[in-house]
Protein backbone atom coordinates (compact mmCIF):
# COMPACT_ATOMS: atom_id res chain seq x y z
CA UNK A 1 0.00 0.00 0.00
CA UNK A 2 1.54 3.42 -0.85
CA UNK A 3 1.81 5.75 1.93
CA UNK A 4 -0.22 8.85 1.55
CA UNK A 5 2.64 11.21 3.25
CA UNK A 6 6.16 9.52 3.38
CA UNK A 7 9.02 12.31 5.71
CA UNK A 8 12.41 10.66 5.08
CA UNK A 9 15.39 11.73 7.08
CA UNK A 10 14.07 15.32 7.51
CA UNK A 11 15.99 17.78 9.22
CA UNK A 12 14.93 21.73 10.12
CA UNK A 13 17.35 24.27 11.13
CA UNK A 14 16.42 27.90 12.23
CA UNK A 15 18.57 30.59 11.81
CA UNK A 16 18.78 32.80 15.34
CA UNK A 17 20.72 36.20 16.33
CA UNK A 18 22.67 33.35 18.26
CA UNK A 19 23.28 30.91 15.75
CA UNK A 20 22.15 28.08 14.13
CA UNK A 21 18.81 25.59 16.45
CA UNK A 22 18.15 22.55 14.52
CA UNK A 23 14.53 21.98 15.62
CA UNK A 24 14.12 19.10 13.71
CA UNK A 25 17.14 16.05 13.49
CA UNK A 26 16.67 13.02 10.75
CA UNK A 27 12.46 12.47 11.52
CA UNK A 28 11.06 9.87 9.06
CA UNK A 29 7.36 9.20 9.76
CA UNK A 30 4.76 7.48 7.28
CA UNK A 31 1.11 7.76 7.51
CA UNK A 32 -1.59 5.18 5.50
CA UNK A 33 -4.70 5.50 3.40
CA UNK A 34 -7.20 5.79 5.96
CA UNK A 35 -4.73 5.65 8.83
CA UNK A 36 -4.30 8.20 11.90
CA UNK A 37 -0.70 8.88 12.89
CA UNK A 38 -0.33 10.32 16.27
CA UNK A 39 3.00 12.55 16.81
CA UNK A 40 3.69 12.94 20.68
CA UNK A 41 6.40 14.66 22.63
CA UNK A 42 7.28 18.18 25.12
CA UNK A 43 6.21 21.47 24.02
CA UNK A 44 9.83 21.69 21.86
CA UNK A 45 10.19 18.38 20.72
CA UNK A 46 9.92 19.43 16.75
CA UNK A 47 5.86 18.01 16.31
CA UNK A 48 4.71 20.94 14.94
CA UNK A 49 7.52 21.95 12.71
CA UNK A 50 7.26 18.77 11.32
CA UNK A 51 3.74 18.80 10.24
CA UNK A 52 4.31 22.55 9.23
CA UNK A 53 6.57 21.41 6.71
CA UNK A 54 4.14 18.97 4.95
CA UNK A 55 2.37 22.38 4.03
CA UNK A 56 5.47 24.19 3.59
CA UNK A 57 4.45 26.95 6.27
CA UNK A 58 8.25 27.22 7.99
CA UNK A 59 9.40 30.80 8.05
CA UNK A 60 11.93 32.19 6.21
CA UNK A 61 14.57 31.78 8.96
CA UNK A 62 14.01 28.00 8.70
CA UNK A 63 16.06 25.35 6.51
CA UNK A 64 14.56 22.06 5.49
CA UNK A 65 16.07 19.01 4.17
CA UNK A 66 15.59 15.25 3.30
CA UNK A 67 11.98 14.45 1.47
CA UNK A 68 8.58 15.09 2.20
CA UNK A 69 6.66 12.73 -0.02
CA UNK A 70 3.21 13.46 -0.27
CA UNK A 71 0.56 10.81 -3.03
CA UNK A 72 -1.84 13.19 -4.47
CA UNK A 73 -5.52 12.31 -3.00
CA UNK A 74 -6.35 10.23 -6.31
CA UNK A 75 -2.99 8.47 -6.23
CA UNK A 76 -1.23 8.79 -9.29
CA UNK A 77 1.42 11.71 -8.34
CA UNK A 78 3.82 11.86 -5.61
CA UNK A 79 5.57 15.18 -4.91
CA UNK A 80 8.68 15.88 -3.04
CA UNK A 81 7.45 19.00 -1.10
CA UNK A 82 10.66 20.63 -0.22
CA UNK A 83 11.39 20.93 -3.88
CA UNK A 84 8.42 22.57 -4.85
CA UNK A 85 7.90 26.31 -5.92
CA UNK A 86 5.56 28.85 -4.09
CA UNK A 87 2.91 28.46 -7.27
CA UNK A 88 3.33 24.34 -6.98
CA UNK A 89 2.85 24.44 -3.40
CA UNK A 90 -0.22 26.22 -3.40
CA UNK A 91 -1.60 23.59 -5.89
CA UNK A 92 -1.12 21.29 -3.51
CA UNK A 93 -2.76 22.52 -0.40
CA UNK A 94 -6.23 22.02 -0.01
CA UNK A 95 -5.76 19.60 -2.98
CA UNK A 96 -3.95 16.89 -1.40
CA UNK A 97 -3.19 17.82 2.03
CA UNK A 98 -5.17 20.67 4.46
CA UNK A 99 -4.16 21.52 7.56
CA UNK A 100 -6.55 21.95 10.90
CA UNK A 101 -4.67 24.80 13.44
CA UNK A 102 -5.01 24.25 16.97
CA UNK A 103 -6.67 27.57 17.72
CA UNK A 104 -9.51 28.48 15.23
CA UNK A 105 -10.21 31.38 17.01
CA UNK A 106 -6.48 33.04 15.27
CA UNK A 107 -6.63 31.13 12.33
CA UNK A 108 -10.38 32.61 11.33
CA UNK A 109 -10.43 35.94 9.77
CA UNK A 110 -13.19 38.00 12.02
CA UNK A 111 -14.47 39.81 9.08
CA UNK A 112 -15.57 37.45 6.83
CA UNK A 113 -18.41 34.96 7.43
CA UNK A 114 -17.10 31.03 7.63
CA UNK A 115 -19.31 30.33 4.36
CA UNK A 116 -17.01 32.81 2.63
CA UNK A 117 -13.69 31.28 4.07
CA UNK A 118 -14.48 27.80 3.60
CA UNK A 119 -15.38 29.06 -0.08
CA UNK A 120 -12.03 30.42 -0.82
CA UNK A 121 -10.21 27.30 -1.43
CA UNK A 122 -12.78 26.31 -3.59
CA UNK A 123 -12.18 29.53 -5.50
CA UNK A 124 -8.46 28.92 -5.80
CA UNK A 125 -8.76 24.94 -6.75
CA UNK A 126 -12.27 25.42 -9.01
CA UNK A 127 -14.49 26.96 -10.99
CA UNK A 128 -17.98 26.67 -9.97
CA UNK A 129 -20.96 28.87 -9.85
CA UNK A 130 -22.13 31.01 -7.02
CA UNK A 131 -24.98 28.87 -6.48
CA UNK A 132 -22.80 25.22 -6.48
CA UNK A 133 -20.53 27.25 -4.57
CA UNK A 134 -22.94 27.57 -1.93
CA UNK A 135 -24.50 24.83 -1.85
CA UNK A 136 -21.14 22.70 -1.45
CA UNK A 137 -20.13 24.77 1.39
CA UNK A 138 -23.28 24.09 3.07
CA UNK A 139 -22.86 20.01 2.35
CA UNK A 140 -19.26 21.01 4.22
CA UNK A 141 -21.02 22.39 7.34
CA UNK A 142 -23.91 19.00 7.43
CA UNK A 143 -20.63 17.05 6.83
CA UNK A 144 -18.82 18.56 9.97
CA UNK A 145 -22.04 18.17 12.24
CA UNK A 146 -22.83 22.36 12.75
CA UNK A 147 -26.69 23.05 13.29
CA UNK A 148 -28.68 24.50 10.88
CA UNK A 149 -25.32 24.85 8.40
CA UNK A 150 -28.25 27.07 5.67
CA UNK A 151 -28.13 29.50 8.47
CA UNK A 152 -25.27 29.27 9.75
CA UNK A 153 -22.96 29.77 6.82
CA UNK A 154 -23.42 33.53 7.00
CA UNK A 155 -22.48 33.53 10.56
CA UNK A 156 -18.97 35.43 11.45
CA UNK A 157 -16.67 33.59 13.73
CA UNK A 158 -17.78 35.71 17.16
CA UNK A 159 -21.06 34.10 16.63
CA UNK A 160 -20.02 30.59 17.31
CA UNK A 161 -18.30 28.81 20.15
CA UNK A 162 -15.28 27.21 20.46
CA UNK A 163 -16.55 23.28 19.09
CA UNK A 164 -18.14 25.13 16.53
CA UNK A 165 -15.08 26.89 15.26
CA UNK A 166 -13.16 24.28 15.36
CA UNK A 167 -15.50 22.31 12.93
CA UNK A 168 -15.38 24.94 10.62
CA UNK A 169 -11.54 24.69 10.43
CA UNK A 170 -12.23 20.70 10.00
CA UNK A 171 -14.60 21.63 6.96
CA UNK A 172 -12.82 24.24 5.16
CA UNK A 173 -9.74 21.36 5.42
CA UNK A 174 -12.52 18.79 3.77
CA UNK A 175 -13.81 21.48 1.09
CA UNK A 176 -11.32 19.40 -1.78
CA UNK A 177 -11.60 16.36 -0.48
CA UNK A 178 -8.02 15.79 0.26
CA UNK A 179 -5.96 12.51 1.04
CA UNK A 180 -4.40 13.70 4.61
CA UNK A 181 -4.97 16.03 6.76
CA UNK A 182 -2.46 17.32 9.38
CA UNK A 183 -4.33 18.31 12.77
CA UNK A 184 -2.24 20.44 15.62
CA UNK A 185 -3.52 19.83 18.60
CA UNK A 186 -7.27 19.87 17.11
CA UNK A 187 -9.05 19.91 20.34
CA UNK A 188 -6.69 21.63 23.65
CA UNK A 189 -8.76 24.29 24.15
CA UNK A 190 -12.21 22.38 24.10
CA UNK A 191 -13.63 21.19 27.02
CA UNK A 192 -14.40 17.05 27.32
CA UNK A 193 -17.61 16.83 25.67
CA UNK A 194 -16.77 19.11 22.40
CA UNK A 195 -13.55 17.53 22.68
CA UNK A 196 -15.12 13.85 22.29
CA UNK A 197 -17.19 14.99 19.29
CA UNK A 198 -14.73 16.75 17.51
CA UNK A 199 -12.76 12.94 17.97
CA UNK A 200 -15.98 11.51 16.83
CA UNK A 201 -15.80 13.40 13.53
CA UNK A 202 -12.22 13.42 12.81
CA UNK A 203 -12.84 9.36 13.42
CA UNK A 204 -15.78 9.20 10.91
CA UNK A 205 -13.30 11.03 8.14
CA UNK A 206 -11.01 8.16 8.99
CA UNK A 207 -13.55 5.24 8.56
CA UNK A 208 -15.84 6.54 5.84
CA UNK A 209 -13.95 8.34 3.27
CA UNK A 210 -10.79 7.04 3.91
CA UNK A 211 -9.12 10.55 5.11
CA UNK A 212 -5.38 9.75 6.22
CA UNK A 213 -4.82 11.71 9.70
CA UNK A 214 -1.44 13.22 11.10
CA UNK A 215 -2.41 13.73 14.44
CA UNK A 216 -0.01 16.34 16.56
CA UNK A 217 -0.99 16.33 20.48
CA UNK A 218 0.34 16.07 23.98
CA UNK A 219 -2.85 14.57 25.16
CA UNK A 220 -2.31 10.43 25.78
CA UNK A 221 -6.31 10.15 25.95
CA UNK A 222 -7.18 11.84 22.75
CA UNK A 223 -3.94 9.58 21.01
CA UNK A 224 -5.72 6.08 22.85
CA UNK A 225 -8.69 7.39 21.47
CA UNK A 226 -8.19 8.07 18.08
CA UNK A 227 -4.82 6.82 16.87
CA UNK A 228 -3.70 3.93 14.80
CA UNK A 229 -0.30 4.37 15.00
CA UNK A 230 1.93 6.69 17.59
CA UNK A 231 5.41 8.46 16.85
CA UNK A 232 7.11 9.73 20.32
CA UNK A 233 9.33 12.50 19.85
CA UNK A 234 12.10 14.25 21.80
CA UNK A 235 14.26 17.35 21.37
CA UNK A 236 13.67 16.82 17.32
CA UNK A 237 14.12 13.49 17.15
CA UNK A 238 11.83 10.46 16.66
CA UNK A 239 12.64 8.27 19.81
CA UNK A 240 9.93 5.24 19.22
CA UNK A 241 7.35 4.40 16.77
CA UNK A 242 4.51 1.54 17.54
CA UNK A 243 0.75 0.85 17.71
CA UNK A 244 -0.74 2.54 19.27
CA UNK A 245 -1.55 -0.76 21.47
CA UNK A 246 2.20 -1.78 21.66
CA UNK A 247 2.94 1.90 23.01
CA UNK A 248 0.39 2.00 25.75
CA UNK A 249 1.30 -1.33 26.65
CA UNK A 250 4.83 -2.12 26.73
CA UNK A 251 6.62 1.16 25.62
CA UNK A 252 10.38 0.22 25.43
CA UNK A 253 11.88 3.74 25.15
CA UNK A 254 12.28 5.50 29.03
CA UNK A 255 11.23 8.42 27.61
CA UNK A 256 7.89 7.45 26.37
CA UNK A 257 7.52 5.55 30.02
CA UNK A 258 8.13 9.08 31.62
CA UNK A 259 5.66 10.71 29.43
CA UNK A 260 2.64 7.78 29.86
CA UNK A 261 3.61 8.21 33.59
CA UNK A 262 2.90 11.75 33.38
CA UNK A 263 -0.66 11.66 32.64
CA UNK A 264 -3.38 12.60 35.41
CA UNK A 265 -5.91 9.65 36.06
CA UNK A 266 -9.11 9.77 37.20
CA UNK A 267 -9.25 7.94 40.61
CA UNK A 268 -5.44 8.23 41.12
CA UNK A 269 -6.52 10.96 44.42
CA UNK A 270 -4.89 14.25 45.19
CA UNK A 271 -1.07 15.13 44.34
CA UNK A 272 0.17 15.00 48.23
CA UNK A 273 3.23 17.99 48.47
CA UNK A 274 6.44 16.55 48.33
CA UNK A 275 10.48 17.83 48.99
CA UNK A 276 10.78 20.40 46.54
CA UNK A 277 14.58 20.23 45.97
CA UNK A 278 16.63 20.94 43.18
CA UNK A 279 14.15 21.20 40.23
CA UNK A 280 15.30 20.12 36.15
CA UNK A 281 15.40 23.78 35.42
CA UNK A 282 17.97 24.41 37.97
CA UNK A 283 16.43 26.63 40.09
CA UNK A 284 16.98 24.98 44.43
CA UNK A 285 13.88 25.07 46.30
CA UNK A 286 13.54 26.03 49.89
CA UNK A 287 13.64 22.20 50.82
CA UNK A 288 10.25 20.49 52.13
CA UNK A 289 7.39 22.64 52.23
CA UNK A 290 5.78 23.51 55.84
CA UNK A 291 2.33 22.84 55.81
CA UNK A 292 0.39 25.78 56.72
CA UNK A 293 -2.27 25.69 60.21
CA UNK A 294 -5.43 27.10 58.25
CA UNK A 295 -9.17 26.94 60.34
CA UNK A 296 -11.33 25.47 57.94
CA UNK A 297 -13.89 26.18 60.23
CA UNK A 298 -13.72 29.47 60.00
CA UNK A 299 -16.13 31.67 58.12
CA UNK A 300 -15.87 31.35 54.55
CA UNK A 301 -13.40 33.07 52.15
CA UNK A 302 -16.48 33.05 49.64
CA UNK A 303 -19.88 32.39 50.30
CA UNK A 304 -22.52 32.54 47.57
CA UNK A 305 -26.20 31.65 47.83
CA UNK A 306 -29.20 32.04 44.63
CA UNK A 307 -26.00 33.77 42.76
CA UNK A 308 -27.03 35.16 39.82
CA UNK A 309 -25.00 36.97 37.25
CA UNK A 310 -26.47 38.57 34.11
CA UNK A 311 -25.18 40.70 31.16
CA UNK A 312 -27.16 43.28 29.45
CA UNK A 313 -28.41 42.83 25.92
CA UNK A 314 -27.78 44.94 23.43
CA UNK A 315 -29.43 46.62 20.55
CA UNK A 316 -33.20 46.19 22.24
CA UNK A 317 -32.31 43.17 22.59
CA UNK A 318 -33.20 40.81 26.25
CA UNK A 319 -29.99 40.53 28.92
CA UNK A 320 -28.46 37.10 29.11
CA UNK A 321 -28.37 35.02 32.61
CA UNK A 322 -25.20 33.77 32.60
CA UNK A 323 -25.57 32.33 36.10
CA UNK A 324 -28.83 31.55 38.25
CA UNK A 325 -29.52 29.96 41.58
CA UNK A 326 -25.83 29.26 42.56
CA UNK A 327 -24.77 28.21 46.14
CA UNK A 328 -21.26 27.50 47.32
CA UNK A 329 -18.71 27.73 49.56
CA UNK A 330 -15.00 28.44 49.64
CA UNK A 331 -13.36 27.75 53.04
CA UNK A 332 -10.33 29.01 54.54
CA UNK A 333 -7.57 26.67 52.76
CA UNK A 334 -9.43 24.82 50.56
CA UNK A 335 -9.38 23.89 47.06
CA UNK A 336 -12.84 23.89 45.26
CA UNK A 337 -12.81 22.96 41.63
CA UNK A 338 -15.44 24.23 39.16
CA UNK A 339 -16.08 22.24 36.14
CA UNK A 340 -18.28 22.43 32.88
CA UNK A 341 -18.54 22.50 29.39
CA UNK A 342 -17.50 25.78 27.56
CA UNK A 343 -20.51 28.71 28.39
CA UNK A 344 -21.82 26.99 31.40
CA UNK A 345 -20.45 30.09 33.51
CA UNK A 346 -17.25 28.87 35.15
CA UNK A 347 -15.62 32.13 34.08
CA UNK A 348 -18.03 34.31 34.97
CA UNK A 349 -18.53 32.96 38.51
CA UNK A 350 -14.26 33.40 39.02
CA UNK A 351 -14.52 37.45 37.39
CA UNK A 352 -17.33 37.95 39.45
CA UNK A 353 -15.19 36.56 42.63
CA UNK A 354 -12.62 39.42 41.89
CA UNK A 355 -14.50 42.19 41.11
CA UNK A 356 -14.21 42.00 37.58
CA UNK A 357 -17.91 41.57 36.44
CA UNK A 358 -20.54 42.43 38.02
CA UNK A 359 -23.06 39.87 40.26
CA UNK A 360 -26.65 41.39 39.94
CA UNK A 361 -28.70 39.00 41.72
CA UNK A 362 -28.65 37.06 45.07
CA UNK A 363 -25.70 37.10 47.33
CA UNK A 364 -21.89 36.94 46.70
CA UNK A 365 -19.40 37.12 49.61
CA UNK A 366 -16.31 37.66 48.95
CA UNK A 367 -13.73 37.85 52.55
CA UNK A 368 -16.50 39.26 54.08
CA UNK A 369 -17.41 42.18 51.01
CA UNK A 370 -21.08 41.24 49.62
CA UNK A 371 -20.54 41.75 45.75
CA UNK A 372 -23.97 42.93 44.75
CA UNK A 373 -24.14 46.19 43.59
CA UNK A 374 -20.67 46.25 45.28
CA UNK A 375 -18.54 49.86 45.15
CA UNK A 376 -15.14 49.53 43.45
CA UNK A 377 -13.56 52.11 46.61
CA UNK A 378 -14.40 49.87 49.01
CA UNK A 379 -13.49 46.84 47.57
CA UNK A 380 -10.27 47.55 46.05
CA UNK A 381 -8.18 47.56 49.29
CA UNK A 382 -9.34 43.96 49.61
CA UNK A 383 -8.27 43.20 45.87
CA UNK A 384 -4.23 42.53 47.10
CA UNK A 385 -6.31 39.25 48.87
CA UNK A 386 -6.73 38.19 45.44
CA UNK A 387 -4.37 36.20 43.09
CA UNK A 388 -5.30 35.46 39.93
CA UNK A 389 -3.50 32.62 37.56
CA UNK A 390 -4.78 33.03 33.83
CA UNK A 391 -5.59 30.53 31.27
CA UNK A 392 -2.60 32.08 29.08
CA UNK A 393 -0.06 33.71 30.33
CA UNK A 394 1.93 34.51 27.49
CA UNK A 395 -1.33 37.58 26.79
CA UNK A 396 -1.81 37.96 30.41
CA UNK A 397 1.86 39.47 30.64
CA UNK A 398 3.08 42.76 29.43
CA UNK A 399 5.68 41.36 26.61
CA UNK A 400 7.51 45.08 26.57
CA UNK A 401 8.35 44.11 30.54
CA UNK A 402 10.56 41.40 31.68
CA UNK A 403 9.58 38.79 34.14
CA UNK A 404 11.05 40.74 37.08
CA UNK A 405 9.13 43.42 36.33
CA UNK A 406 5.96 41.84 35.51
CA UNK A 407 5.86 39.63 38.98
CA UNK A 408 6.32 43.22 40.66
CA UNK A 409 3.75 44.77 39.00
CA UNK A 410 1.25 44.04 41.88
CA UNK A 411 3.79 45.44 44.25
CA UNK A 412 4.11 48.52 43.22
CA UNK A 413 0.51 49.40 42.00
CA UNK A 414 -0.56 48.39 45.75
CA UNK A 415 2.28 50.92 47.19
CA UNK A 416 4.79 48.09 48.85
CA UNK A 417 7.11 49.37 46.46
CA UNK A 418 8.38 52.24 45.00
CA UNK A 419 9.84 50.60 42.10
CA UNK A 420 11.41 47.19 40.34
CA UNK A 421 14.35 47.74 42.54
CA UNK A 422 12.72 48.20 45.42
CA UNK A 423 10.84 45.27 45.00
CA UNK A 424 13.79 42.78 43.78
CA UNK A 425 14.17 41.17 47.02
CA UNK A 426 10.64 39.93 46.86
CA UNK A 427 10.55 39.23 43.28
CA UNK A 428 13.78 36.98 43.77
CA UNK A 429 12.16 34.82 46.55
CA UNK A 430 8.81 34.47 44.67
CA UNK A 431 10.69 33.24 41.32
CA UNK A 432 12.57 30.94 43.94
CA UNK A 433 9.36 29.79 45.50
CA UNK A 434 7.74 28.54 41.97
CA UNK A 435 11.69 26.79 40.82
CA UNK A 436 12.72 29.47 38.56
CA UNK A 437 16.42 30.66 38.76
CA UNK A 438 16.40 34.33 39.78
CA UNK A 439 18.13 34.91 36.32
CA UNK A 440 14.49 34.16 34.64
CA UNK A 441 13.50 37.46 35.98
CA UNK A 442 16.21 39.59 33.38
CA UNK A 443 13.87 37.56 30.46
CA UNK A 444 10.58 38.76 28.83
CA UNK A 445 8.13 36.45 28.28
CA UNK A 446 8.57 35.44 24.94
CA UNK A 447 11.95 33.80 25.91
CA UNK A 448 10.28 31.19 28.59
CA UNK A 449 8.58 28.16 27.68
CA UNK A 450 4.97 27.91 28.64
CA UNK A 451 5.32 25.95 31.32
CA UNK A 452 7.69 28.75 32.98
CA UNK A 453 5.76 31.26 31.89
CA UNK A 454 3.03 29.53 33.55
CA UNK A 455 5.58 29.23 36.97
CA UNK A 456 5.70 32.87 36.57
CA UNK A 457 2.51 33.87 36.39
CA UNK A 458 1.81 31.85 39.58
CA UNK A 459 4.36 33.48 41.46
CA UNK A 460 2.25 36.96 40.30
CA UNK A 461 -0.60 36.21 41.59
CA UNK A 462 1.49 35.39 45.13
CA UNK A 463 3.01 38.74 45.32
CA UNK A 464 0.62 39.92 47.64
CA UNK A 465 -0.03 36.62 49.88
CA UNK A 466 -3.54 36.42 49.18
CA UNK A 467 -6.03 34.50 51.22
CA UNK A 468 -7.55 33.49 47.77
CA UNK A 469 -6.50 32.08 44.59
CA UNK A 470 -8.06 32.29 41.37
CA UNK A 471 -7.18 30.04 38.61
CA UNK A 472 -8.71 29.90 35.48
CA UNK A 473 -8.03 26.84 33.31
CA UNK A 474 -3.80 27.50 34.19
CA UNK A 475 -2.76 24.45 32.77
CA UNK A 476 -5.09 23.81 29.37
CA UNK A 477 -2.53 24.85 26.71
CA UNK A 478 0.21 22.78 28.63
CA UNK A 479 2.38 19.37 27.58
CA UNK A 480 1.41 16.45 30.17
CA UNK A 481 4.76 16.70 31.65
CA UNK A 482 5.28 20.50 32.07
CA UNK A 483 1.57 20.24 33.02
CA UNK A 484 2.39 17.62 35.93
CA UNK A 485 5.12 20.06 37.33
CA UNK A 486 3.08 22.85 37.41
CA UNK A 487 0.30 20.95 39.29
CA UNK A 488 2.86 19.91 41.68
CA UNK A 489 3.63 23.62 42.28
CA UNK A 490 0.79 24.52 42.92
CA UNK A 491 -0.28 21.76 45.54
CA UNK A 492 3.28 22.43 47.64
CA UNK A 493 2.50 26.16 47.47
CA UNK A 494 -1.01 26.21 48.93
CA UNK A 495 0.00 23.70 51.38
CA UNK A 496 2.79 26.14 52.54
CA UNK A 497 0.95 29.20 52.03
CA UNK A 498 -2.51 27.78 53.02
CA UNK A 499 -4.38 30.18 50.91
CA UNK A 500 -7.92 29.10 49.37
CA UNK A 501 -8.22 28.24 45.31
CA UNK A 502 -10.97 28.28 43.40
CA UNK A 503 -9.75 26.22 40.31
CA UNK A 504 -11.71 26.93 37.37
CA UNK A 505 -10.89 23.68 34.35
CA UNK A 506 -12.58 21.43 31.97
CA UNK A 507 -9.99 18.70 32.91
CA UNK A 508 -11.90 16.58 35.58
CA UNK A 509 -8.23 14.76 36.18
CA UNK A 510 -6.84 17.80 37.30
CA UNK A 511 -9.77 18.43 39.76
CA UNK A 512 -9.42 15.09 41.17
CA UNK A 513 -5.63 15.96 41.55
CA UNK A 514 -6.19 19.18 43.44
CA UNK A 515 -8.96 19.64 44.60
CA UNK A 516 -11.01 19.29 48.06
CA UNK A 517 -14.73 20.10 46.52
CA UNK A 518 -16.52 20.28 43.23
CA UNK A 519 -19.02 21.85 41.79
CA UNK A 520 -20.07 21.20 38.35
CA UNK A 521 -21.46 23.48 36.29
CA UNK A 522 -24.75 22.90 33.46
CA UNK A 523 -25.45 26.23 31.46
CA UNK A 524 -25.20 28.18 34.28
CA UNK A 525 -26.59 26.34 36.99
CA UNK A 526 -24.56 24.26 39.94
CA UNK A 527 -25.93 20.18 39.32
CA UNK A 528 -23.86 18.79 41.35
CA UNK A 529 -21.36 19.57 44.06
CA UNK A 530 -19.86 17.84 47.29
CA UNK A 531 -16.26 15.97 48.22
CA UNK A 532 -14.20 15.67 45.05
CA UNK A 533 -14.11 11.33 45.07
CA UNK A 534 -17.78 11.40 45.52
CA UNK A 535 -18.56 13.70 42.79
CA UNK A 536 -15.91 12.18 39.91
CA UNK A 537 -16.07 8.58 41.15
CA UNK A 538 -20.28 8.11 42.22
CA UNK A 539 -21.93 10.70 40.41
CA UNK A 540 -25.72 10.98 40.67
CA UNK A 541 -26.65 13.44 38.11
CA UNK A 542 -26.52 12.30 34.95
CA UNK A 543 -24.82 15.16 33.39
CA UNK A 544 -22.02 14.37 35.60
CA UNK A 545 -21.94 11.02 34.47
CA UNK A 546 -21.68 11.91 30.39
CA UNK A 547 -19.36 14.29 31.27
CA UNK A 548 -16.86 12.06 33.22
CA UNK A 549 -17.78 9.19 30.24
CA UNK A 550 -16.70 11.92 27.42
CA UNK A 551 -12.76 12.49 29.40
CA UNK A 552 -10.57 10.30 27.47
CA UNK A 553 -8.07 8.09 29.50
CA UNK A 554 -4.86 6.85 28.01
CA UNK A 555 -5.44 3.21 27.64
CA UNK A 556 -6.98 2.00 24.17
CA UNK A 557 -9.13 -0.71 25.01
CA UNK A 558 -10.78 0.94 28.09
CA UNK A 559 -11.02 4.36 25.68
CA UNK A 560 -13.11 2.43 23.27
CA UNK A 561 -15.42 0.97 26.11
CA UNK A 562 -15.80 4.85 27.71
CA UNK A 563 -16.72 5.83 24.26
CA UNK A 564 -19.60 3.81 23.96
CA UNK A 565 -20.81 5.13 27.45
CA UNK A 566 -20.98 8.21 26.51
CA UNK A 567 -22.44 7.63 23.14
CA UNK A 568 -25.41 5.95 24.80
CA UNK A 569 -25.43 8.75 27.63
CA UNK A 570 -25.65 11.43 24.82
CA UNK A 571 -28.71 9.55 23.39
CA UNK A 572 -30.33 8.68 26.59
CA UNK A 573 -30.05 12.63 27.42
CA UNK A 574 -31.78 13.47 23.68
CA UNK A 575 -34.26 11.51 24.11
CA UNK A 576 -35.99 12.68 27.50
Amino acid sequence: MTNVLDIRALEVTFSTDHGDVKAVDGVSLAVQPGRVLAVVGESGSGKTVSARTVLGLLPDTAVARGSVLLTSRDGGETNDLLHLSGDQLRAVRGRDVAMVFQEPSTALNPVYTIGWQIAEGLRAHEKLSKQAMRQRVVEMLELVGLPDPAERVDYYPHQLSGGQKQRVMIAMALALKPGLIVADEPTTALDVTVQAEILDLLRSLRDELGTAILLITHNMGVVADLADDVAVMYQGEVVEQATVAEIFANPREEYTKRLLGAVLKLGDGRIQPRDRGQDPAGASGPGTAAIAVVDRDGAPIVSARGLEIQYPGRLGRPGFTAVRGVDFDIRPGEVFGLVGESGSGKSTIGRAIAGLTDATGGSLTVLGHEMVGFKERSFKPLRKQIGFVFQDPASSFNPLLTIAENVAEPLIVHGLARNVRGAQQRVDELLEAVQLPRAYGERFPHELSGGQRQRASLARALALDPMLLIADEPTSALDVSVQARVLELFTELQAELGFAALFITHDLAVVDALADRVGVLYRGELVETGPTSEVLLAPRERYTQRLLASLPVPEPAEQADRRELARALREAESAV
